[in-house]
């Protein structure tokens, strides 16, 4: 288990909180899933759907340059809406992150009870 490392640089959400920002093994970085909070605190940004995902997108940008990555080591990435008719508006923000890199595999869903009361909630996995 000595090859596992997991990491919280605290530029994200505090680290008092009881997870890591991920969990690295060998060439895979796994990152926990990311809000659209304000960096360092609890609190989420203001704009709803929109500004959520482009500041949880920019959440997961600070963790993997932490690590020495960045979106294009992205492999996939799981998308957890608090309404999935919210899919466009996330989309079109989404896809303004991967203009210049390939695009990682992805899934989505609706689902219920996002912490924070988040509309949005991201979580990757990468390469390094």
């Amino acid at each position: 288990m000595s090859d596992i490392e997991r990491f919280n640089s605290g530029r994200v959400l505090p680290r008092s909180l009881p997870f890591s920002e991920g969990t690295a093994v060998g060439g895979l970085v796994f990152l926990s899933g990311q809000l659209g909070n304000v960096p360092g605190t609890l609190t989420l940004v203001e704009g709803g759907i929109a500004a959520e995902t482009r500041q949880a997108l920019a959440n997961i940008r600070t963790v993997l340059e932490g690590q020495g990555l960045g979106l294009a080591n992205l492999l996939r990435c799981t998308v957890m809406l608090a309404d999935i008719a919210e899919w466009p508006v996330f989309n079109a923000v989404y896809t303004e992150f991967f203009a210049d890199v390939p695009l990682p595999a992805r899934s989505a869903f609706g689902c219920n009870g996002l912490a924070l009361g988040a509309r949005v909630e991201i979580e990757c996995t990468a390469a390094r």
